[in-house]
């Protein structure tokens, strides 16, 4: 199951849990795109401590939205991967977007990125 929850400050929160493969990316990709490109959202936090399980569709997904986010300028966050998923980031080079911590954590750290602190 995923859950995408919008925060007051236009930040998407998008927790996808057990399996992220193709079919769970397209679903996830339509929502979160429609929230970028309806002036919803204007960051992605991808929290992923209840993931099992990625494929190479779980990266295309956040690539996607990051390059949709380009649009407004938005930020991205990749919250508590697991040691696999931190080392598939890492080499798909988006280490820098990585983070252990809440949520709470993420949106303060976002809030700075969004306005350049």
């Amino acid at each position: 199951m995923n859950h995408i929850k919008l925060t007051p400050g236009g930040i998407a929160i998008v927790r996808p849990a057990g399996e992220l493969d193709h079919h769970t990316a397209d679903s996830i990709k339509r929502e979160v795109s429609r929230l970028i490109f309806g002036g919803k959202a204007n960051a992605v936090i991808w929290d992923l401590g209840s993931l099992q399980f990625m494929d190479s569709a779980g990266i295309g997904l956040i690539l996607g939205r990051m390059r949709d986010l380009g649009a407004v300028e938005g930020g991205t966050v990749i919250l508590n991967p697991s040691s696999t998923m931190k080392k598939m980031f890492e080499l798909s080079g988006l280490g820098s977007h990585l983070m252990e911590g809440t949520e709470e954590d993420a949106i303060k750290r976002l809030g700075g990125i969004l306005h350049g602190k």
